[in-house]
């Protein structure tokens, strides 16, 4: 079984810097053509703009909360490479919760970013995936990938908001996939922790004992790089994993085996 995803086109959102960045540049390596996706255009201009020329790296930029941004997206891509074959829901945000506070937004704030730019993303994708099979009922049409977090089932307070969204974008998840799987589009998730996801790299900067702390409670002892996820990824939007669904895949050096309340959910 053959895990290439060369010649496929893939959108992957969150793209700027940190998983994302490095999931989309993976997939170009890789030979796939990729979209990448996020909010930052400086910073998709540096990482990607020198490249995007004849080659097989485009991005775009825009607000993908917005229902307009995220029909412009998929139409970019259609625009720069005739077709879409895999999708990569990377885009996610982490904030605190005052679970007590009255006047606490974050799970408005992070429902809105985490969930909902990826549920109608998927939709958008999903629809233009049985569009272009053209009557193929042969094959698979498409994968969609969707990133979470070990978060969603650990419990720490000042986590709250993160955690639920991760917990609901699991759910969805599982609901699409059962809901595409008539039309040959698989759904997964990676819920990873011990990953060093941008959020990640800017908390050890400022607590250098943060690192200490998770490798303690990590069997691996460790924290991998952003690669290791990109080749998780690239096996869930690869026809060497076709007969898997709905399934959520967890990589994070063995965390939530041990799985202490009070370890940091990275």
């Amino acid at each position: 079984m053959s895990y290439s995803i060369e010649g496929k086109t893939a959108i992957v959102t969150g793209a700027a810097n940190g998983v994302g960045l490095a999931i989309a540049r993976h997939f170009a390596n890789k030979g796939a053509n990729v979209m990448f996706a996020d909010m930052d255009e400086n910073r998709l201009a540096k990482e990607c703009g020198q490249e995007t020329d004849g080659g097989n790296m485009c991005y775009f930029a825009g607000d993908l909360r917005e229902r307009l941004t995220l029909a412009n997206l998929v139409s970019a891509t259609l625009d720069a490479f005739d077709r879409i074959d895999i999708l990569v829901n990377g885009a996610r945000q982490m904030m605190p919760t005052e679970a007590l506070d009255l006047e606490d937004s974050s799970m408005e704030t992070l429902l809105g970013q985490n969930l909902m730019p990826a549920l109608r993303l998927s939709q958008i994708v999903a629809n233009r995936m049985i569009k272009q099979a053209n009557g193929d009922s042969d094959r698979q049409l498409g994968a969609i990938i969707n990133l979470s977090s070990i978060a969603s089932r650990r419990t720490q307070q000042q986590l709250m908001a993160y955690s639920v969204s991760c917990a609901a974008l699991d759910q969805m998840t599982r609901s699409m996939a059962v809901a595409m799987a008539p039309h040959r589009i698989r759904v997964n998730g990676i819920g990873f922790g011990s990953v060093m996801s941008a959020s990640l790299k800017d908390r050890l900067k400022s607590h250098p004992d943060y690192r200490r702390e998770i490798e303690a409670h990590t069997p691996l002892a460790r924290i991998a790089g952003p690669d290791a996820l990109a080749e998780a990824v690239q096996f869930l939007a690869s026809d060497g994993s076709g007969f898997m669904t709905g399934q959520i895949l967890t990589v994070d050096g063995g965390r939530t085996l041990l799985d202490p309340v009070a370890a940091p959910a990275h």
